[in-house]
């Protein structure tokens, strides 16, 4: 009774024809290091994810985007707070004004107006007396 290798049984020659034997023993060592990784790659299925640049891209795109609105927004802030800066200013000028304004009407209401004591009519005289 004779036994015939069965197909999945390894043949100790290279794709060459040579034998493993007859290989240096660097390349012996290279041969056996690829049938390992080949073996690893079928046994994890490991395949090339096409949608992975895809997101990247995505999210690089994400990533400026994300920082032109943060520029953005960093510029709409110092605009804002220089307006309220200007308008700080204005209130500041408006209370000086009305300041002086409320002065120069108390300047007006002495001098033009006296005080009261002072402003009662006196009683009319007749053109022919005198009272020396």
């Amino acid at each position: 009774m004779t036994t015939s290798p069965s197909p999945a049984a390894r043949s100790n020659s290279s794709s060459n024809g040579e034998s493993l034997s007859s290989l240096p023993r660097w390349r012996h060592f290279l041969l056996g290091a690829c049938n390992t990784a080949r073996h690893l790659g079928a046994t994890l299925n490991w395949r090339r994810d096409p949608g992975y640049e895809q997101r990247v891209m995505q999210y690089e795109q994400r990533k400026i985007q994300h920082e032109q609105l943060m520029l953005h927004y960093e510029q709409r802030k110092m605009q804002h707070e220089l307006r309220m800066k200007q308008l700080e200013n204005e209130i500041e000028q408006l209370r000086r004004e009305n300041a002086r304004a409320k002065d120069l009407s108390a300047l007006i209401k002495q001098h033009c107006f006296p005080d009261a004591s002072s402003s009662i009519p006196l009683p009319p005289t007749e053109p022919g007396s005198s009272s020396s």
